[in-house]
């Protein structure tokens, strides 16, 4: 039975041949693992017919012979495969070297012995199988170029640093193992007799092809190391979650009468030991610690960073630092197009569609995949940027295109790295995508303080054009008296100045903008703003009081983050104390402290809730009957971003609420 499985398996092996070369046809190493697959089905045909029921003995040596004849040219098959995975060697090269030439002379004469009376007598019958001189030349031969080849193989690896490296480790040394197993099986039948040695002499084959296989055609590479380490990680976490649920269950069968209490009980505590232990072997066997440190520092920009550049560069620098390399690309955008520093892919680019499509590329995926028109565009990109690999990371609206350089090892990027980079690019993506919708949510809080002010504005500027409307009509009354026109001239420049300061800062505030620290004066800022609400606050009979104390009141800050934060809490107020019977007023101030100047904002209004008190500065906080109770929320964002911060104080009876935002100042040059 099992040496008529050898005709299935030799279908199974020449199919496993013909998927390689289908993989990629143009690439040398997959045509040369095509012909030694069918070399191996044919070596199985002639295995099955050897041993066919029926046959004769004549026709059981031949096919003995034949199998003998075709199995000589393993080893040079193999060396023929291991040249064109290291590449060293190009086209007659390949075959006009002196280790090849002796090969081939080797395997001519070992091809030859067996169709010989050296190798099986003229004498042999049924009853006296009997081999001749040439039967162990040719066994001992065969060994001897297995060695040599494996020799040779482990020479060449150590010459090689890239993905041939890994190739040859999985491919050649696997092929040289298969074979000495062969010849292995072959002794132990010499020596026993027993028929079993042979028979399982297929599956070697099997195995060795379904392997090479997978390693042709799969675009996840690993390396022996990798491999190793992560196989033992599973061995010890089995080992060591049986060996624990056996003696807890013994435990508790102590103490718990049901038994299936204690297979419930035993179930829990196991799946609680094996997640702890799993994390702790985790971090014992980290094979990235370089990539563990790069996704704890991408965490830490991607929660503290707020502009988009400055957010760009720092995780530019994040991936350089994790591949020891320069060469580091980070483009941000959506369906329309992405681009990031002078790289710029329009939307309908083959780039970017083939991205969508395989997520991640190394230049090995590229040149194990069958080659199409795109993915020759995808390569020159790599190579152009010099990146070792490519990940695209997908969101809501976002994309993220990250490229690292080919790191310092000069080693090609294993899967498990690849899943490492996707990881950072995940994170990186989620910052672009949280910075963006951060945005869109201060420009509707912008938008919708525009609104709020809107109808005090025009009161503001209404005041101001009746005052020049008057002036234009007694304008040619009064024409030849110098004291109206200069009085006139300096009514304008002071009416029309006015009406441009308030839409200049209407403007501003409505315009979205990303926030940049730099030393200013504070009370300048503080005094155009409260121009704004000036208006507001008077149609509701609100006292504004104001008492800058902080000198100096020099600040690193932005102009329009504080306008939109200051409107935020005024604004507020204006809304808290809208309730209070008799006076109303709110209280702007400013004070010197260590390091920083605060800004107080307060008023006479009911004050915070305590239980709002712990989340008032989260998204969706509102008491007011309409808006989204982003105000708060936002503002603690822009401030933090500028190395600011904003709290307020305890509530307590009597008091209304207060609010305390302390600016940095500049630093202080010796």
């Amino acid at each position: 039975m099992l040496s008529s499985s050898a005709a299935f398996v030799a279908i199974l092996i020449a199919g496993f041949g013909a998927l390689v070369v289908w993989a990629n046809p143009q690439r040398l190493v997959n045509r040369l693992v095509f012909t030694c697959s069918l070399q191996g089905a044919l070596w199985l045909f002639g295995f099955y017919l050897s041993r066919r029921v029926g046959a004769t003995f004549e026709e059981g040596q031949f096919w003995y012979r034949a199998v003998h004849m075709v199995s000589a040219s393993f080893p040079l098959h193999l060396y023929m495969i291991k040249e064109a995975i290291a590449g060293q060697r190009r086209g007659w090269q390949m075959v006009l070297n002196v280790p090849a030439l002796i090969a081939i002379a080797a395997t001519t004469f070992l091809t030859i012995v067996p169709a010989t009376y050296a190798f099986i007598p003229a004498s042999s019958t049924p009853g006296n199988l009997q081999f001749g001189w040439a039967q162990p030349v040719y066994v001992y031969g065969i060994r001897l170029l297995y060695g040599l080849l494996i020799i040779d193989v482990i020479r060449t690896i150590r010459t090689l640093q890239s993905v041939r490296r890994l190739e040859l480790q999985v491919w050649l040394i696997g092929g040289a193992t298969a074979a000495m197993a062969i010849l292995l099986t072959e002794a132990l039948h010499a020596a026993t007799g027993n028929d079993l040695y042979v028979r399982i002499q297929p599956f070697f084959l099997l195995i060795f092809y379904g392997a090479i296989t997978y390693a042709i055609t799969t675009v996840r590479l690993f390396d022996a190391r990798q491999l190793f380490t992560l196989a033992l990680q599973r061995v010890i976490l089995v080992v060591a979650v049986a060996l624990i649920a056996l003696l807890i269950e013994r435990l508790l069968l102590r103490f718990v009468s049901s038994n299936v209490a204690a297979v419930l009980l035993t179930t829990g505590l196991v799946l609680w030991f094996a997640s702890v232990f799993s994390d702790w072997l985790n971090s014992r066997f980290n094979l990235f610690p370089q990539a563990t440190e790069a996704r704890k520092a991408a965490h830490a920009i991607a929660h503290h960073e707020t502009n988009a550049e400055q957010l760009q560069s720092s995780f530019l620098q994040v991936l350089r630092g994790w591949v020891q390399s320069e060469d580091a690309v980070l483009l941000v955008g959506d369906r329309s197009g992405m681009e990031g520093g002078t790289v710029s892919l329009p939307a309908d680019c083959m780039i970017l569609n083939l991205m969508h499509e395989l997520k991640w590329v190394t230049p090995e995926r590229l040149s194990r995949e069958r080659p199409t028109p795109d993915r020759e565009v995808l390569r020159g990109f790599l190579n152009e940027h010099r990146l070792g690999a490519l990940v695209l990371e997908e969101g809501t609206v976002l994309n993220v295109l990250v490229g690292v350089g080919i790191p310092a090892t000069r080693r090609p990027y294993t899967y498990p790295q690849v899943t490492e980079l996707a990881e950072i690019s995940s994170i990186i993506q989620g910052a672009f995508e949280r910075l963006h919708f951060s945005m869109k949510a201060q420009h509707a809080e912008q938008l919708a303080t525009v609104g709020m002010l809107g109808a005090g504005l025009a009161h503001e500027i209404r005041n101001p054009l009746v005052t020049i409307k008057t002036f234009v009509h007694l304008l040619p009354e009064h024409h030849d008296d110098p004291a109206f026109r200069d009085k006139f001239f300096r009514l304008i420049n002071y009416e029309v100045a006015r009406i441009d300061r308030l839409t200049e800062q209407l403007l501003d505030l409505a315009s979205p903008r990303a926030y940049h620290a730099e030393p200013m004066p504070l009370h300048p800022l503080l005094r155009n703003s409260l121009d704004l609400v000036a208006a507001k606050a008077a149609e509701r009979r609100i006292r504004i009081i104001v008492d800058f104390d902080a000198t100096p009141g020099l600040v690193m800050t932005d102009a329009a983050a504080v306008r939109q934060v200051l409107l935020n809490l005024a604004l507020n107020a204006i809304h808290a104390v809208e309730s209070v019977a008799g006076e109303r007023w709110i209280r702007v101030a400013t004070h010197n402290r260590p390091g920083t100047v605060e800004l107080e904002v307060s008023d006479n209004g009911p004050g915070v809730a305590s239980e709002i008190l712990p989340r008032l500065f989260k998204p969706f906080q509102s008491t007011k009957s309409s808006g989204f109770g982003l105000g708060l929320a936002i503002s603690n964002e822009i401030l933090s971003g500028l190395g600011a911060t904003i709290a307020a104080d305890s509530p307590g009876p009597g008091r209304g609420a207060t609010f305390r935002v302390n600016f940095p100042c500049p630093p202080q040059l010796s």
